[in-house]
């Protein structure tokens, strides 16, 4: 029994025990693990790590953010195969910051009603995709008549009818508009700002060349990331296919959260210890039309003073730094918002667009991947953000293998986020002139199509609207379209 792991800090302070990731390459349909089997993976490499058999049959919580599969309760299955069946299951849906998953198990340990938990997710996406295009069945193990002990679901909104019916409606659409808003009010060119976003993901593709779990790892230069073309498909402008997160991936993470005194019960090394010395939210959710400034984020802003403040230092002094990447827009404001660097390549694992992108699972990756980073570097911090929704909802954590001068700090800091976040009133069928604020075009193939905008309208209301001219779409990759009137009738316009 271990009772020298730093004797004098409160035995209920929550530490990280052990992380673990599990990856495949599936090439056969059919073939493979499925989702679960990955989330077992991982969680054993996780128990592993800790380097004690023990903790696994000691876990009391067991949270999953849901994913592209069909269980009902993931976390009876895991609690099962772990020798835990007692274990309080948690299902996490969509629209809820991964971030509070982790926030949920610290508060437990630290209330005294939890000792060991287990954060775990996974996807199978690449082995189900191969399976759907060979016409077989990737098998699934099937639950009926179970449900989670705690279900959480997300209570506010993620995208508006108005948007939708606007023309923004594809996963990767709100980041391109919001990206494009950054361009406007930072007074870049559109050959600038390509210039930008290919440098910040060749970086990205470099880092990921140098993780071995990476799912892409060949190295991607910036003339290839820059320009369209076949292996490189436009998605929504200025986004080409190498610049957004990459689903289809195999991937899970595992991450054992306990008490430093179940630590110390489980002879758990010192070496292995991690402490999160900040575990911060925000569940404001406003719609991107709505926000008065469409190329900030307001919330992440006020999570980065409140750690600052926390920490007695600036989030400039961390190295290393996981933002969360799943659009170069989501980097690109967080940077921003943050204060880092905006040259800067702030990633250790090559991002969602190259390490892959487990949809709603990639912050346990990053998580996993930062623990391993500390505890090569004791004493020295390292940062990880989450992103929920459409750039709604933020997370940020700090990890060290110190605990720092102050009690872990965890809370959601909606009112504060609140505060800081001016809105819009958005108008359904508004009909008249207005100003654009920021766009994106979609394509046929190589061609662009059709132009979205959000747009300023005559009154200081906002309207989103579209157009299909494909001759005004491809115009609008070269020339600048922000700031420019235009007439709406509706959901169209005209420029």
């Amino acid at each position: 029994m271990t009772t020298s792991l730093f004797p004098d800090l409160d035995p209920r302070t929550p530490v990280i025990a052990g992380v673990g990731v599990a990856t495949q390459s599936v090439d056969e349909p059919g073939g493979g693990a499925e989702a679960i089997e990955l989330m077992l993976a991982a969680t054993r490499a996780a128990a592993a790590d800790a380097g004690s058999d023990a903790i696994l049959a000691e876990v009391g919580r067991i949270a999953v953010p849901a994913g592209n599969w069909r269980y009902s309760d993931p976390g009876r299955l895991v609690a099962e195969r772990i020798g835990a069946p007692a274990a309080r299951t948690s299902l996490v849906q969509v629209g809820i910051p991964q971030q509070t998953l982790f926030d949920d198990a610290y508060l437990a340990v630290r209330d005294g009603g939890l000792d060991v938990a287990l954060v775990v997710g996974g996807e199978a996406m690449r082995r189900a995709t191969l399976a759907r295009r060979a016409g077989v069945e990737a098998a699934e193990t099937e639950q009926t008549g179970v449900a989670p002990d705690d279900l959480q679901q997300p209570s506010s909104e993620i995208i508006t009818k108005t948007e939708i019916e606007g023309g923004i409606a594809s996963a990767m659409a709100p980041f391109a508009i919001i990206d494009n808003a950054l361009r406007a009010h930072e007074g870049r060119t559109i050959a600038e700002h390509r210039d930008e976003i290919a440098r910040l993901c060749a970086g990205f593709s470099r880092v990921a060349s140098t993780n071995p779990h990476a799912a892409f790892p060949t190295p991607r230069d910036e003339a290839f990331l820059r320009e369209p073309s076949e292996r490189n498909r436009p998605m929504a402008f200025p986004y080409n296919k190498w610049h957004c997160a990459q689903m289809n991936v195999d991937q899970a993470g595992a991450i054992l959260i306990c008490s430093l005194a179940a630590a110390r019960r489980l002879g758990i090394d010192a070496s292995r210890v991690v402490f999160p010395q900040v575990a911060l939210e925000s569940s404001l959710s406003v719609p991107v039309s709505q926000r008065a400034h469409i190329h900030r984020w307001p919330s992440m802003e006020v999570l980065g003073a409140a750690a600052e403040a926390h920490l007695g230092y600036a989030l400039t002094d961390i190295e290393p730094v996981e933002i969360y990447s799943c659009f170069p827009a989501a980097v690109r404001v967080q940077q921003r918002a943050l204060g880092l660097p905006t040259d800067g390549v702030p990633t250790i694992t090559g991002g969602e667009a190259f390490a892959g992108g487990p949809w709603n699972n990639f912050v346990l990756q990053t998580t996993a991947a930062m623990v391993e980073q500390v505890r090569t570097t004791p004493g020295r911090p390292g940062l990880v953000t989450t992103l929920s929704g459409l750039m709604n909802k933020p997370g940020l954590a700090v990890y060290s293998t110190e605990p720092g001068d102050r009690p872990l700090l965890v809370a959601d800091l909606v009112d504060a986020a609140t505060g800081a976040t001016e809105r819009r009133t958005v108008r359904e069928g508004y009909a008249g002139p207005a100003t654009v604020v920021t766009y994106t075009v979609f394509y046929d193939g190589q061609t662009p199509v059709r132009t979205t905008v959000i747009a300023d309208t005559a009154d200081g209301d906002r309207c989103v609207a579209q157009c299909a001219d494909p001759e005004l779409a491809e115009r609008v990759t070269r020339e600048e379209l922000c700031g420019r009137p235009i007439t709406v009738a509706g959901t169209t316009f005209t420029a």
